[in-house]
């Protein structure tokens, strides 16, 4: 591509020279690292950069994983049951939550609420709470099959009476994770971004 033509996005000709540019790249990239150094890297989701950290969404029917967990001691998989074998951790069908709701507090409202669902062949429609950016991927059977657990990223989810996002998920929490010697983690780029 011709010199001048280089920034044509930019509306003009030549409005920077490629040295500028780097200059304002690096600048703001300084700029972020000093506002990470100062409020820390678990608070960059306060700037509105996407980590969320907290983020604790109202569920259309209240689902307590502390009973369910804590209590019971039901494993996660159970529910969760395709952890083991897909990318993606899948939100329990209501057939699996009628296993034991068939005859386990029948009489409440909630619980009543997912009976209609169920009879009717409906699904209920829950709330993300663990969210990546698009350019990041995510592989729940990678990391279950070598042992990790659940509470690694999801914190004490046998305590939570409302789920929330524990971790930041930042990529700088997955990386420090990766670097441990012992967990014997891929470091390449290609591993979590397409």
């Amino acid at each position: 591509m011709h010199r001048r033509y280089l920034f044509g996005w930019l509306g003009t000709k030549r409005l920077f020279s490629r040295n500028k540019i780097a200059k304002l790249m690096f600048a703001s990239a300084l700029a972020l690292a000093m506002t990470s150094a100062i409020t820390g890297c678990d608070k960059l989701y306060d700037l509105g950069i996407g980590y969320n950290q907290g983020h604790a969404p109202e569920q259309p029917i209240p689902y307590d994983h502390s009973v369910h967990v804590g209590v019971n001691k039901i494993q996660c998989q159970y529910c969760h049951n395709q952890v083991e074998r897909a990318k993606t951790a899948n939100i329990p069908a209501l057939s699996t939550c009628m296993n034991c709701h068939l005859t386990v507090k029948t009489d409440s409202p909630y619980i009543q609420k997912i009976r209609e669902a169920y009879d009717k062949g409906q699904g209920i429609e829950w709330t993300r709470v663990h969210m990546l950016p698009d350019h990041v991927k995510f592989n729940h059977s990678a990391h279950v099959g070598r042992g990790v657990n659940c509470q690694t990223c999801h914190g004490p989810i046998e305590t939570m009476k409302k789920v929330e996002q524990f971790s930041t998920l930042s990529m700088g929490w997955c990386v420090n994770c990766h670097r441990q010697p012992e967990n014997k983690a891929p470091l390449n780029c290609t591993t979590c971004h397409n």
